[in-house]
C-alpha cells in the first residue's frame, strides 16, 4: 500500500506517541490549529464541528469518540473534519481533568460518591467491556451470562460519568463555539484580504510589464 508505514511501530512506541506525540504537545496543538484554520467552510460550521468534537470527548463511550464526533457534527450541520480533529483534545493528558469533572458533576447530581477512585476509572471501563464480551460469548455458546456483576459499574461509574459528562460537555461545547467562531472569522477575513492584495499586486505588475513591452 502507498500510505502504509515501511517500518511497523511496536505497541509500546504507539502508546508513547499517544501520550507524548513526536515534537511535543505544543507542535501537535499548532498542527491542529493550522488544519482547522485551513478548512474551506464558513466559520459557524467549523465552530459547530469543533463544539461537537469537544462535547463527545466528555462522553464515557471510549473507542467511539471519533465516530460519534462525526455523527454529532453532521446532526448539527457542523464541519465533520473539524469535529474529528477536536476529539484529539481528549487524550491521556487531558483525560484526568475531563474524567474528574464529569464524575464530579455526576456524583453531585446523584448525591453520591464514586465507588471507583479516579486513577482506576479506565480499568473499570476495561473490566466492564471484558465482562460484556464474555457474557455475549456465553449467550452464543449456551453458557450462563452474569449481568448482575455489571450493576456496580453502571450505577457507580458509567451513569454518573454519562450524566456529568453530558452537562460538562455541553458547557465546554458552548464555550468552544462562541470562542472559536470570531477567531476563525478574523483569520478567514485576514487571509481573504491577503489573497486579494496579492492578486492586485500581480495584476499591477502584469499591467506594468505589458505597458513597458508596448512602449518598446
Amino acid at each position: 500500500m502507498v500510505f502504509k508505514r515501511r517500518d511497523k511501530r511496536p505497541p509500546l512506541q504507539i502508546l508513547q506517541h499517544w501520550v507524548y506525540p513526536p515534537g511535543g504537545w505544543r507542535r501537535a496543538v499548532s498542527y491542529l490549529t493550522h488544519r482547522v484554520r485551513r478548512l474551506p467552510d464558513p466559520p459557524s460550521r467549523i465552530a459547530r464541528g469543533l463544539a461537537a468534537g469537544i462535547f463527545v470527548s466528555f462522553s464515557p463511550f471510549f473507542g467511539f469518540h471519533f465516530i460519534l464526533a462525526g455523527l454529532v457534527a453532521w446532526m448539527i450541520r457542523g464541519n465533520i473534519v473539524a469535529g474529528l480533529l477536536a476529539t484529539l483534545i481528549g487524550n491521556p493528558v487531558t483525560f484526568p481533568f475531563v474524567a474528574a469533572m464529569s464524575l464530579g458533576v455526576g456524583d453531585f447530581l446523584f448525591g453520591m460518591e464514586s465507588s471507583v477512585p479516579l486513577p482506576r476509572v479506565l480499568k473499570a471501563f476495561s473490566a466492564a467491556a471484558g465482562q460484556i464480551t464474555g457474557n455475549l460469548v456465553s449467550m452464543m455458546t449456551g453458557g450462563t451470562a452474569h449481568w448482575d456483576r455489571l450493576s456496580l459499574f453502571f450505577e457507580g461509574v458509567f451513569l454518573p460519568y454519562l450524566v456529568g459528562g453530558t452537562i460538562s460537555g455541553l458547557a465546554a461545547a458552548a464555550a468552544t463555539f462562541y470562542l472559536t467562531r470570531p477567531v476563525i472569522e478574523a483569520y478567514q477575513r485576514r487571509r481573504a484580504n491577503a489573497v486579494s492584495a496579492g492578486a492586485k499586486r500581480r495584476r499591477v505588475k502584469a499591467d506594468a510589464a505589458s505597458h513597458t513591452g508596448a512602449a518598446k
